[in-house]
């Protein structure tokens, strides 16, 4: 397992479009997903510790984004022939299991990943409105291991600041996780 950070974002930058198979069967497209205020794009896997470790916190902020207008999606981008965890099906149970109220998407062909610049999982791209990038940080404080209840809960004060105002905060802590697993790598 390879740890990487995100790179610093890149201010409105624009969403890239893309048309994926979600677990609930149904092809989803970027104009799909995004929300009157915003929408965040996550790439994220089953196996990672990083990702396991804030999946409830996941589902936590998102919820709560949805009631202020920001819409969210999760995009699973690495080559499960090599990681029987991140099977399709698998993506269907965790999905089910943790009670995703975002589409979760397969980018077999990890074409979407690579337009996006994804590097790790998770990634987080937050965008405002009018789909230009405004976060690209982290969930908060946690690692492979969740951070306590009371931490500062960056990922969604930066959203709600796009959903308010259409600018993402100047200061952004990149997000760290395990390396995207690309296929022939």
């Amino acid at each position: 397992m390879v740890s990487l950070e995100t790179p610093v974002c890149d201010f409105n930058t624009p969403a890239v479009d893309f048309s994926l198979p979600g677990v609930d069967g149904k092809m989803c497209t970027l104009q799909d997903c995004a929300g009157k205020s915003g929408l965040l794009v996550m790439f994220i896997c089953n196996h990672c510790p990083y990702v396991q470790a804030v999946r409830n916190k996941i589902v936590r902020d998102t919820r709560e984004l949805a009631t202020i207008g920001v819409r969210s999606v999760a995009i699973m981008s690495n080559d499960a022939t090599q990681y029987e965890e991140d099977s399709f099906d698998n993506m269907r149970a965790i999905a089910e299991e943790f009670d995703f109220g975002f589409p979760y998407l397969l980018d077999e062909s990890q074409d979407v990943a690579r337009a996006y610049g994804a590097v790790c999982t998770p990634d987080f791209f937050g965008y405002n409105a009018d789909l230009k990038l405004q976060y690209r940080g982290r969930l908060d404080e946690s690692r492979k291991q969740a951070a306590s209840p009371g931490v500062r809960r960056e990922l969604f004060e930066a959203m709600k600041l796009v959903a308010e105002t259409g600018q993402g905060p100047t200061k952004q802590i990149p997000s760290m996780g395990c390396s995207i697993k690309w296929i022939g790598e």
